[in-house]
């Protein structure tokens, strides 16, 4: 049986580590930026990981 294909979208979106978590980007902070606190956007530059039942699923894709 072949080896089952990564999902592209996903492997663009999400990182997985060495130690296995997957990191992931935070939504809002593309443009529109002017309009937010300083303090979210420094809250949204930190990293953020998947974790419960959706990191498994997308360990299998990844």
């Amino acid at each position: 049986m072949p080896k089952q294909k990564t999902r592209k979208s996903i492997s663009k979106r999400f990182k997985l580590t060495k130690t296995g978590k997957i990191l992931r980007r935070t939504i809002g902070m593309r443009h529109l930026k002017a309009s937010k606190s300083k303090k979210q956007s420094r809250r949204q530059k930190q990293v953020n990981y998947v974790t419960g039942k959706v990191a498994k699923k997308l360990k299998k894709v990844l």
